[in-house]
């Protein structure tokens, strides 16, 4: 099944899960990436971001989207820090996509498009690096021109586009030192820079070179069920245009139609716990802010009804086992479904059905 959606009038969504976050100023920088998935950056007397940061070029790894939603509700500037490209040594190699980028615009978040200067060798696999970093100096120059910046988040992360291609020579040439330093082997920076180029000779290569490989990987995506997902409906393709111009590749693990209501299902499942890892389910609700925004939802141009439902599925869940912290974890993840309109299945129940006295 492939669904067409807009999303027109922008993202309206009120998150009640985020975490606290810890405040560093821009000195600490380096402390706090190095500790904190999410936080405050209090810049000077008069700017606070809430930052995020990415592992890897690839949305797939660490969770970068429960990252970015703990920083949803701020008011101010939100920024989120992704590497140009990850290389691990011996295994695959990380790009960033433009799908990334228009992603990230859509939800008004500004992007700094960085790059890994230093690393260590793994203990456990000793032909691969780990504990990367990022060059704090660059990102620390990224923010202070973000702070005097006063156009959209569409406009700069536009802007950072424009120098994919000095950040990704910078990223190549810090690899290659980071190799000679540890005696680690890296991936061919001839090849590297052939792909850089390729996509990023131009912002319309870019584009649709990245859009090509997000929708085959969407494609891929819709083929097959992950080891960790407990489906029963069928998977969908959805493409969604939205007023910036912009085009979005997603799936949907799950649909289902009822007359002219069609259910867009994001699944997460947990083997052993009660209930699947709070990462995932905020991995889960930052598709909900789409799917939630979705209009003019079309199978074969015939218009549907959305209703968005986030399912989660947990062998050992019992309700009269849960602890007084899981329960009112449910009890705010419940509010947010009904605040943003959409819903929340655990098992084969739904939530707002349940009794937690």
């Amino acid at each position: 099944m492939h669904i067409s959606a807009d999303i027109l009038k922008g993202i309206t969504y009120k998150a009640y899960l985020c975490k606290k976050l810890e405040e560093y100023s821009l000195k600490e920088i380096d402390k706090a990436l190095a500790k904190d998935g999410a936080f405050f950056l209090k810049v000077d007397d008069k700017n606070t971001f809430a930052v995020s940061r990415w592992v890897s070029a690839k949305r797939t790894r660490s969770y970068p989207y429960a990252r970015i939603y703990d920083c949803m509700n701020f008011s101010g500037k939100i920024v989120t820090i992704i590497p140009v490209l990850k290389d691990e040594g011996r295994g695959d190699r990380d790009y960033l996509q433009w799908d990334t980028i228009s992603l990230m615009s859509l939800l008004n978040i500004h992007i700094i498009i960085a790059y890994y200067s230093s690393a260590s060798i793994n203990k456990r696999h000793p032909t691969k690096i780990t504990d990367q970093r990022f060059d704090i100096p660059f990102i620390r120059n990224q923010i202070k021109k973000l702070k005097d910046y006063k156009s959209s988040p569409l406009m700069w992360n536009m802007a950072q586009a424009d120098h994919i291609v000095e950040i990704g020579k910078k990223a190549l040439y810090a690899y290659e030192q980071i190799s000679k330093q540890l005696g680690i082997k890296t991936h061919s920076k001839e090849l590297a820079e052939k792909r850089l180029y390729k996509i990023m000779a131009d912002r319309e290569t870019f584009i649709r070179f990245s859009r090509d490989l997000a929708a085959k990987a969407q494609k891929r995506e819709s083929m097959t069920t992950q080891p960790k997902e407990q489906v029963s409906g069928s998977k969908a393709t959805i493409t969604i245009c939205n007023h910036l111009g912009g085009e979005y590749f997603l799936t949907a693990d799950e649909t289902e139609i009822d007359n002219r209501t069609l259910f867009l299902i994001e699944a997460k499942n947990s083997k052993r716990s009660k209930l699947p890892s709070e990462a995932d389910i905020k991995d889960g609700l930052l598709k909900m802010t789409l799917f939630t925004s979705l209009e003019n939802v079309r199978i074969d141009n015939k218009e549907y009804n959305k209703m968005p439902v986030l399912k989660l599925t947990a062998k050992n869940f019992k309700i009269s086992e849960l602890t007084l912290k899981e329960k009112n974890f449910l009890e705010n993840l419940e509010a947010e479904s009904r605040q943003n309109r959409f819903k929340v299945i655990i098992n084969t129940q739904y939530l707002d059905e349940m009794e937690f006295d």
